[in-house]
């Protein structure tokens, strides 16, 4: 599949480049002859299928028609959204089509997002306080943060007792992109770079981290791959935490996961749903008055939000609305995440188009 193709529909046109080229390496174009299906109503395959020339007929179970043709304006969104199916797709012509993972797709966008959003937080706040005897009083830095209002005073007292002192070295790498993620880190002395390395090889300088800076938490809350590398620019000290007691301490307690029926109750009293999907996939299908605040643009645009509201955050899977929920607990506002994200909603309680 040619990348250039893949960037006419949505949202794979909000991937990065290399993602884009990646996902086309993996996609080949198929083919179905007139008279059969792709997908039936009820099923609840977890691909998002993409019409690329023909013509599709969709049948609703209550005898509802359409006809989808190759080059139309809706082709650029997947033929149909809900699971389980709501109707059964039938070719009416030789079609070609594609079909891309959900999960894949997902991990990619959550991946580009989140290096999206560490790069902005870096940007702002990434030069730090360098004088020594601030730095050397890293348990004051960490307690500026908002996210420790949220937690029990036991978990305070549980964190500190759980970060290890660790000496690093100029030049040692202290995360790699792409492994697993498995502590939290905080400076207390010296100086790290934040770099990008693409999918050809390009490495791509991010960011300073300075004492006073944190950093590792994004791949311990979405459980996703390390989305950048960090490396000692000079010898220094960092305290780092293992990602099991970061996620029993910090996530735990200030991640609040609801269902459907309990996010629309909270609605009624006053709760706003919160989309941190692209914009491109929200006006696709999205729960009606959600607002919509990509999670790239999240650390920029928080101050938009009211402090005083609280907050349902939702996208497709949870993985990226689980890190948008923490972000924002960490600058003081009140929010939850929905639970297993729009793929998780039954058909009483699945979202109307936009």
């Amino acid at each position: 599949m040619n990348n250039q193709v893949l960037r006419q529909f949505v949202p794979l046109n909000e991937l990065t480049s290399d993602n884009l080229q990646e996902l086309a390496r993996k996609t080949p174009i198929e083919s179905i002859a007139k008279g059969k299906a792709i997908f039936k109503r009820g099923d609840s395959d977890n691909y998002s299928f993409y019409l690329l020339s023909g013509e599709m007929l969709l049948l609703g179970g209550d005898g509802e028609k359409k006809t989808i043709r190759g080059g139309m304006a809706q082709t650029r969104f997947p033929l149909e959204h809900h699971r389980p199916r709501r109707y059964t797709a039938i070719a009416e012509s030789d079609c070609n089509f594609f079909r891309i993972d959900n999960d894949m797709l997902d991990i990619l966008l959550t991946w580009d997002q989140n290096a999206g959003m560490m790069v902005a937080d870096l940007n702002e706040g990434g030069s730090g306080d360098s004088d020594d005897e601030e730095a050397s009083d890293w348990m004051t830095m960490m307690l500026r943060s908002e996210i420790f209002h949220r937690i029990p005073p036991t978990n305070i007292q549980a964190v500190f007792m759980h970060m290890e002192e660790l000496p690093v070295k100029k030049g040692q790498a202290i995360i790699k992109q792409g492994e697993d993620g498995d502590y939290y880190y905080f400076i207390e002395r010296g100086k790290c770079i934040v770099t990008h390395t693409t999918k050809s090889g390009k490495e791509i300088r991010l960011a300073e981290l300075d004492a006073g800076n944190g950093f590792g938490e994004e791949a311990l809350i979405s459980d996703n791959k390390r989305n950048a590398n960090v490396t000692m620019l000079t010898d220094g000290v960092l305290m780092r935490m293992a990602k099991e007691h970061f996620v029993e301490l910090l996530k735990a307690p200030v991640l609040q996961t609801v269902d459907f029926k309990q996010a629309s109750e909270l609605v009624k009293n006053g709760a706003v749903w919160l989309d941190v999907r692209l914009e491109s996939e929200h006006n696709n299908v999205a729960i009606p008055n959600s607002l919509n605040i990509p999670l790239y643009l999240l650390r920029i645009k928080s101050s938009e939000l009211n402090p005083d509201t609280k907050y349902i955050v939702y996208c497709d899977t949870g993985r990226r609305s689980s890190s948008a929920a923490y972000l924002l607990n960490e600058r003081g506002f009140d929010a939850c995440y929905l639970g297993g994200g729009l793929r998780s909603l039954k058909k009483d309680d699945t979202p109307e188009e936009a």
